[in-house]
């Protein structure tokens, strides 16, 4: 007896069905909790537990059932706003019950006014992470490359080849290869040697082969050289400035820009530049590592620290005290020795140089790193349709403001008027925010400003926690047309507002976020200003018109 089309279509039915059973009744137990489970299920916020957990978003894992079954017995927060270990040590009974913390939070906890977390401060949390000075120099010299420098006869020979090319010589020291690594001040050694390039000026760059957190006083190390962009090798300082004195033309001018003397001995680089015949140059003051090792002139690297006289007992309780007068001494013996000019991105930060270095007789003048141009006819940011959109531009680091942009997110990101976005290169996988990537370069100038429109963001959080020299991110913000939000501490930043960029300067983090619980800061938004897109028009720096130290 045939069956018919429709029993074999039943029986295939009920053959997949079997087959399914074991897989659904494995969903149905994921799926189907107690009311305790079901209690925590709701209280999660399982988008964030994914970002925070990456193993657990790789493995496709429910995020309630992996917290449940694993996560908290592991130490894995279920929210940003409750610390699983923070609760069992506040709590050692809860600890000693062997209760999952967050379900006892969320029964009785809360009720009985027990805390979800410890309640101390972002500079309180930083401090417990600190990190003695001689711990972080001790791994750079394990990490610093053990390689052989190559011969002096074939840097030499390489330059020799050169020849007439070589009569005109800009040299540039950094703390890294600004032709490989990517950031201001990189973009800024890359555009001074793209600048006198046009003008027919070859460019060499020095860096060491790592990174260092200090200036050095064993000679340095091995330096990396860059002729014209290009990476020729590794060699001692001693042998690059034999090798340059041998292979420059006798005629030639050479002139010379400091950008950063981190990972070199500033006596090294003194021989190197006296023995190639190096008399005129610039110091750029991009940062303050010329009057501290805290470059950032933040305190144990958590609170500004305004530069405090040399010696003082505020430098005596700072992880970089014991270092500022190797700091101060180093780069006045170059700035001195030589009788270089200051070069400051801003008045702020020129001010207070002059301040504190006590060398207030030395030339010095402001020459700011980029402006505002023309306005342009981009295309206008898509509508925000009544939402009011936050960004964080650039590297998510601490000192930057990256903290206290995560405490916004943490508080407002279920408000419907706020959302919050992420620029940069990369993403750092924080729920409550989108991520849109941004890679600025010398080829694309403008990829952080065209990405701020693009994402239709209105308000820019540059809430720098140091005294900024310059500050890229505010005025590529101005640029898009994004108003910018930051506090007093910022330096050029909180300048560049009050001489009129589009934004505020709040007080403090308190007023901060009692704007955004009263909603002030919507008054911010695109569609309330109406900002235009602009350029920004990039200094020359070294290259100058007018800068230029020729003999």
């Amino acid at each position: 007896m045939t069956n018919s089309p429709l029993q074999d279509l039943a029986r295939s039915f009920v053959r997949r069905l079997r087959g399914r059973l074991p897989g659904l009744a494995a969903r149905a137990r994921s799926v189907v909790r107690s009311p305790d489970d079901a209690l925590v299920a709701d209280g999660m916020d399982p988008d964030w537990y994914r970002a925070m957990n990456p193993d657990v978003a790789a493995s496709g894992a429910d995020p309630a059932d992996h917290f449940l079954r694993h996560g908290w017995r592991e130490g894995r927060d279920p929210v940003p706003g409750f610390s699983v270990r923070d609760y069992l040590e506040l709590y050692p009974d809860i600890a000693d019950a062997g209760i999952n913390p967050f379900l006892h939070w969320l029964k009785a906890g809360k009720a009985e006014g027990r805390l979800p977390r410890r309640e101390v401060g972002r500079t309180a949390r930083a401090a417990a992470l600190l990190e003695p000075l001689q711990v972080r120099l001790d791994r750079a010299a394990r990490r610093w490359p053990q390689a052989r420098p190559a011969e002096r006869q074939a840097l030499s020979r390489r330059l020799a080849a050169l020849g007439p090319a070589l009569s005109d010589l800009h040299l540039t020291v950094s703390h890294d290869d600004a032709f490989r690594n990517v950031g201001g001040l990189q973009l800024c050694v890359q555009r001074e040697h793209a600048a006198f390039a046009a003008q027919g000026v070859s460019g060499l760059h020095l860096h060491p082969v790592d990174t260092w957190p200090t200036l050095r006083e064993d000679g340095g190390g091995l330096l990396g050289v860059a002729l014209n962009g290009e990476a020729l090798g590794a060699w001692t300082a001693a042998d690059i400035g034999a090798a340059l004195a041998e292979a420059l033309p006798a005629a030639g001018r050479r002139t010379f820009a400091l950008h950063s003397l981190l990972g070199h001995d500033p006596a090294a680089i003194e021989t190197l530049l006296r023995a190639a015949g190096f008399a005129r140059g610039v110091f750029w003051l991009h940062d303050f590592a010329s009057l501290c090792a805290g470059v950032h002139l933040m305190r144990d690297d958590l609170v500004d620290c305004g530069a405090p006289p040399a010696g003082s007992a505020a430098c005596g309780v700072c992880l970089y005290g014991a270092r500022r007068a190797l700091h101060a001494e180093g780069h006045r013996r170059l700035i001195e020795g030589f009788g270089l000019e200051v070069l400051a991105p801003s008045q702020i930060a020129l001010d207070l140089w002059r301040r504190a270095s006590g060398l207030a007789g030395v030339s010095a003048r402001v020459l700011p790193l980029a402006a505002l141009g023309e306005v342009t006819e981009a295309p206008a940011p898509p509508a925000s349709e009544g939402v009011l959109r936050l960004a964080f531009l650039g590297a998510p680091v601490p000192h930057k403001g990256w903290e206290v942009f995560q405490d916004l997110v943490r508080r407002f990101s279920g408000d419907p008027r706020y959302a919050f976005v992420q620029l940069g290169a990369e993403g750092a996988g924080y729920a409550g925010m989108d991520f849109v990537e941004a890679r600025v370069s010398a080829d694309q100038p403008h990829a952080m400003r065209d990405a701020l429109v693009g994402a239709g963001v209105d308000v820019a959080l540059t809430w720098s926690l140091c005294a900024e020299t310059f500050g890229f991110t505010a005025l590529e913000a101005a640029a898009a047309g994004a108003a910018v939000l930051t506090g007093p501490d910022s330096g050029n930043i909180a300048a560049q507002v009050k001489a009129g960029l589009a934004g505020r300067v709040l007080a403090d983090e308190a007023a901060l976020f009692a704007a955004f619980e009263t909603g002030e800061v919507l008054s911010l938004s695109r569609s309330a200003r109406g900002a235009p897109v602009r350029t920004l028009v990039f200094s020359g720096l070294t290259a100058s018109p007018g800068v230029r130290p020729w003999p």
